[in-house]
């Protein structure tokens, strides 16, 4: 068991015993059985120059970065990238030719579909349909553009469009600019002449409207000055009859206090005799109740003290009882878990073994059940490949399986110990005895055939010919008696 961690910016990729497809974790427990494999989710700068031709066949060089990585906010798309390019470096050939493929693809079908003018013009629309039309296939890899920078147009070798236009603009340009000079030119002396008489216009009304304004502001200085003065003088009058008021306000409040004085002096009074005729009273009720006590106390105290003891014995022999009551108890319960843990156990045990088991006979089944559709799988895509013809598949298996050799060998060991002799012999000329034709003929190579295959016979089985056929000569004869 390994423990591992990713980086920020990478996934684990676990698969392996008890896991169903692949699961993607920051960290985890790696099991025996188990494989994990880190899955890089960082962006990737591609930089390519792709050659497209325009609507009117006219070529040129498209040079674009494209910032590609992983979906990371998408978990299926995740999924999708790490079983799909999570083996391969993403600046491996592999992958820098897949979306090099994809964008030259995408980029090349728009550009046929647009003028020159159209995409000169239109660079950021462009852009824009590269982008989603990329995107699109790029989906299906879990890939997503985080951006998309398509860079100036440039000429093919050989096709010099864009240096022409530029030499046109240039030219276009140089022009206007002339124009502009001599516009500017007469705009300036006009406006010099049309500046110099608005501002003596300007000026006048200035002067004018300077006038009226003092004059204004003099009327408003006056009219704010008296309306200042009356202002004060009523201020003064309000503040006058204010303080005449809080002087009579005043007195009678003196008087009030001097009254409330008076009577708070005689309340005080009278509430200390008061108070002092109370707790006299207070202090002989104490007195009375403290002598009561204590007589109380002298008669209870004895019966109290016994009464006590008495309770303290009870509660103690209460107690022992209750204890050992207790231990009693407290021993069957822990019997009785002892007991309940081992039966428990044993059960889990034989449940945990019944679980291996039909787990193990499952994984056996749904093995044998994956290498027959494996199989089948390949059976067919081979019959397909081969039009159909069993006879063609069944020679090709048996190619595969080495059944052929198989047969060989066998055949081999068959006639594995045999020392066959073999003898070859020739009947000699057409003319035997004058060179005579028809049925003697005929006989005459019957005949002059027997002496070999007799030999022969006898060498391969050591049987002899009947002596009415013939005899066998010594080796050296020519021809059996």
């Amino acid at each position: 068991m390994i423990y591992k961690v990713a980086s920020p910016t990478e996934l684990l990729a676990v698969t392996g015993w008890g896991i169903v497809d692949i699961r993607l974790v920051k960290k985890a427990y790696v099991w025996p059985f188990q494989k994990c494999t880190r899955v890089d989710l960082s962006p990737v700068n591609y930089t390519f120059e792709v050659q497209a031709m325009s609507s009117e066949k006219l070529p040129f060089i498209l040079p674009a970065v494209f910032t590609i990585g992983p979906r990371v906010e998408d978990e299926e798309k995740v999924l999708l990238y790490a079983k799909l390019l999570s083996s391969h470096d993403k600046q491996s050939n592999h992958v820098n030719e897949l979306v090099q493929g994809v964008i030259e693809g995408e980029t090349r079908v728009l550009a046929a579909s647009m003028s020159m003018e159209q995409i000169f013009k239109g660079t950021k629309e462009f852009k824009k349909e590269v982008f989603e039309k990329v995107q699109l296939e790029l989906d299906q890899f879990g890939l997503v553009i985080y951006n998309a920078n398509v860079k100036q147009l440039v000429d093919v070798p050989g096709h010099e469009y864009f240096s022409y236009l530029g030499q046109k603009t240039q030219m276009e340009a140089a022009n206007q600019a002339k124009v502009d000079v001599a516009e500017a030119k007469m705009k300036g002396e006009v406006g010099a002449k049309l500046r110099d008489g608005q501002t003596k216009q300007n000026a006048a009304k200035i002067d004018a409207e300077t006038r009226i304004v003092e004059m204004q502001r003099e009327g408003e200085g006056d009219k704010e000055r008296v309306r200042v003065k009356t202002d004060v003088e009523i201020f003064k009058y309000r503040k006058d009859a204010e303080v005449a008021e809080a002087n009579a306000e005043l007195a009678a409040k003196r008087a009030g206090w001097t009254q409330s004085a008076q009577l708070a002096e005689v309340e005080a009074a009278k509430a200390v005799e008061l108070r002092s005729a109370e707790l006299q009273s207070e202090v002989e009720q104490k007195n009375a109740l403290t002598r009561k006590e204590k007589l109380k106390a002298e008669l209870l105290s004895k019966a109290s003290v016994e009464y006590d003891i008495k309770v303290q014995e009870a509660n103690w022999e209460l107690y022992k009882k209750l204890r050992a009551a207790d231990a009693i108890l407290y021993e069957k319960q822990k019997s009785a878990e002892g007991e309940k843990a081992s039966a428990d156990a044993a059960l889990y045990a034989r449940q945990q073994a019944a679980e291996a088991d039909l787990y193990a006979k499952k994984k056996e089944a749904e093995g044998i059940m994956a290498i027959a559709e494996a199989q089948g799988a390949s059976l067919n895509t081979l019959l397909k490949q081969l039009g159909g013809s069993y006879e063609a598949l069944r020679d090709y298996i048996m190619l595969t399986n080495g059944s052929f050799l198989d047969i060989a060998k066998i055949n081999s060991q068959a006639v594995q110990g045999l020392n066959p002799k073999i003898s070859v012999w020739s009947t000699g000329s057409n003319n035997i005895h004058g060179g005579g034709n028809g049925a003697m003929k005929e006989i005459a190579g019957i005949y002059s055939m027997l002496p070999p295959l007799l030999q022969t016979v006898n060498e391969q089985t050591g049987m002899l010919p009947p002596p009415w056929l013939g005899k066998l000569t010594e080796p050296g004869s020519s021809a059996p008696e």
